[in-house]
């Protein structure tokens, strides 16, 4: 019985190495077949971020700057704050600031030009036409409508514009005729209303002949486009 008891508790002493030494080997080999994996940064509140290299910019880029809704203006002579161009001030033609003259031309027939210079030290604005009274009459002489330009003449000082002046009908249809001697020249405001200054009074060349069918034409930059009309 001693015999048996003792052969008993040797081989429960066998059993639980062995099984010792299996459960030993099997962390072992969790052990080493198990990923390495690093902890993610935690950042000041607790949670985890990922961490990311910033992406370099090319030599030579550089970085858009956005833009506002509103564009800077700059203010200087004749600009206003709202980015308006008010442009510079210029005054009227008048008989202050300008010398006129009429002289006979050859083309076209029964026409005379008129020619007027900025006289002053700043530039001047020629407006509409010129103002005709012939010899001592009262009304205005007509003013030819088709001869109205784009754009108002504006002359510098020492520059000259030009108005032409029908004299009659060249089919001779034309009333009252008569030799004329004197020419009144008066310049009309912006607003077309009226005139402004005293008049030119002027000497027209001898023998001119005039009937009711006087006209001018308005103001123009050129001689030749004057006398188109």
């Amino acid at each position: 019985m001693r015999n048996t008891a003792v052969a008993a508790t040797a081989l429960l002493a066998a059993l639980s190495l062995t099984a010792c030494q299996s459960a030993d080997d099997d962390g072992k080999k969790a052990g080493a077949s198990a990923p390495a994996t690093s902890a993610p940064a935690a950042d000041k509140t607790g949670s985890t971020t990922e961490a990311k290299t910033p992406a370099k910019t090319p030599a030579g880029d550089t970085a858009e700057q956005p833009t506002t809704g509103t564009r800077p203006t700059s203010a200087g002579k004749g600009m206003t704050g709202s980015g308006t161009d008010t442009g510079p001030v210029t005054t009227a033609c008048t008989d202050a600031n300008t010398k006129v003259t009429v002289t006979k031309v050859s083309r076209p027939i029964n026409h005379l030009l008129l020619t007027v210079t900025n006289t002053g030290s700043k530039a001047c604005n020629a407006y509409h036409a010129p103002l005709l009274r012939v010899d001592e009459g009262q009304a205005v002489t007509r003013i030819m409508d088709e001869s109205r330009p784009q754009a108002v003449v504006t002359l510098s000082p020492r520059q000259s514009g030009y108005a032409s002046i029908l004299l009659s009908a060249a089919d001779g249809s034309g009333e009252n005729g008569r030799t004329s001697k004197t020419l009144g020249v008066l310049f009309a405001p912006r607003n077309g209303s009226g005139s402004i200054g005293s008049p030119h009074v002027l000497t027209l060349p001898a023998n001119t002949y005039t009937d009711d069918s006087v006209a001018v034409s308005y103001w123009q930059s050129s001689m030749s486009d004057a006398l188109t009309y």
